[in-house]
């Protein structure tokens, strides 16, 4: 387990150390190698599998943030908070406009009933995208809770 909590410590520094993505590369970010298959698996509701193959794709571009983002959403659907709220942290370090990881990381706010940070995520959505997607799936969410 301490060699698992060091491995995760390194990736962290190594990503957070280097400079963030620019625009545009969300396409090469979702292409690495294993991404696709990380995301059929986790399409699939094999969450603990997605992660399990999004550990190296990290490994290998610790700035990949569409990555850092599945792993938060495979973590969050395995109901393992504390990691979803850590990948999602460090895929905003990378790019603090990355819709998806906003868009996960405030549907994982309304899970844990902290509904004024889920607010804030839907808050910073509108002023990057307006109306987009992401949008429109987190609005439903806090809907869902009662929470408009």
């Amino acid at each position: 387990m301490a060699l698992k909590a060091l491995s995760c410590a390194v990736l962290i520094a190594a990503a957070l150390s280097q400079p963030a993505l620019s625009a545009g590369t969300e396409a090469t970010a979702q292409s690495a190698p294993g991404y696709a298959q990380a995301k059929a698996a986790s399409d699939a509701g094999q969450y603990a599998q997605a992660l399990k193959i999004l550990a190296p794709v990290v490994k290998q571009d610790p700035k990949n943030t569409d990555a850092w983002t599945l792993m938060g959403f495979a973590s969050r659907n395995l109901k393992n908070y504390t990691e979803a709220a850590r990948y999602y942290d460090i895929a905003l370090r990378i790019d603090p406009r990355h819709l998806g990881a906003l868009e996960y990381q405030g549907e994982m706010f309304v899970k844990l009933k902290q509904y004024d940070k889920a607010r804030q995520n839907l808050k910073m959505l509108r002023a990057i995208c307006g109306t987009c997607e992401q949008v429109g799936d987190l609005q439903r969410e806090l809907n869902a809770a009662g929470q408009s």
